[in-house]
């Protein structure tokens, strides 16, 4: 494994508020991969983990089309959810055009979170295609902000399936989003609330299939430095098999001058739809 480094970015959101990030990733092949198709971008204000899938080179391609797409994104510095679909769709022809995708099938799971500011007001927005996800860690609680797109969670939203028989099932691995290898449909939204001491974990499955959610929080709770967190958890996952490409990212949350009235809405997290209307869920 390389060396992992934290990475730091302060920004004025409004008179006596500011927000600092620090935040750092690592990927990994893993001990039973060939090569590694994950990729990961962390680069302010845009964090985000791709999981490709698809024989020979196919999931590389995807992974690493989509994450370049986003990182022009970035570069442009107008980052929003409009740019990141337009992004997406790009990364869709370059993957369809790409001389060796061979394989149907081809695609990448995508999330991750950006911050976004308007007039001076701070959120931070996940976005989330696949089974990859956001985990926040909110006053030592961790909860998953994401929900995966697969199989397996239909079953459980069903009541079909419940979280314990999900562990193993044949059909865990099989996502029903992708970008490339289906139609490509916007990502699901979440708005949050921008709370001092807050962290995220965006992660690819291969980090959940060998540390569970009180794994992920011990770490976190262990290792305050975004740096030492990743390389934590990253070699907690290669010493439990290490049984897939292990791709993680930790963003830590400073934040100062806030009024009273802003911590209590801290704990909110709103659904965006398309309409831009949200609906309100505490994220206790």
């Amino acid at each position: 494994m390389s060396e992992t480094t934290t990475h730091s970015h302060r920004v004025a959101v409004a008179d006596q508020d500011e927000i600092g990030l620090t935040w750092a990733g690592a990927t990994d092949t893993g001990r039973r991969r060939d090569n590694n198709q994950d990729a990961f971008l962390a680069d302010f204000p845009l964090f985000v983990v791709a999981d490709g899938m698809g024989g020979h080179a196919g999931g590389e391609i995807a992974s690493q089309s989509t994450i370049e797409r986003l990182k022009a994104v970035v570069d442009s510095g107008a980052v929003s959810a409009e740019a990141i679909e337009d992004a997406l769709a790009r990364a869709v022809e370059d993957i369809a055009a790409h001389p060796d995708t061979t394989d149907e099938g081809t695609g990448t799971t995508l999330t991750g979170i950006f911050l976004d500011v308007v007039d001076g007001v701070p959120r931070w927005v996940s976005l989330n295609i696949g089974d990859s996800r956001v985990y926040l860690m909110r006053d030592h609680r961790l909860v998953q902000v994401t929900t995966d797109h697969s199989v397996v969670q239909e079953l459980i939203s069903s009541g079909r399936l419940s979280p314990e028989e999900a562990e193993g099932h044949p059909y865990s691995n099989v996502i029903t989003r992708a970008v490339g290898a289906s139609e490509l449909l916007p990502p699901d939204y979440l708005g949050i609330e921008v709370q001092d001491g807050d962290r995220f974990v965006i992660c690819s499955d291969g980090l959940t299939k060998e540390l569970t959610d009180y794994g992920i929080q011990h770490f976190l709770r262990e290792h305050d430095d975004p740096a030492t967190a990743v390389d934590a958890m990253l070699a907690a996952a290669l010493e439990n098999g290490g049984r897939d490409n292990v791709t993680l990212i930790v963003v830590r949350v400073e934040r100062t001058g806030l009024d009273e009235h802003a911590d209590a809405d801290t704990a909110k997290i709103d659904t965006i739809d398309d309409s831009s209307s949200t609906t309100q869920n505490e994220a206790e």
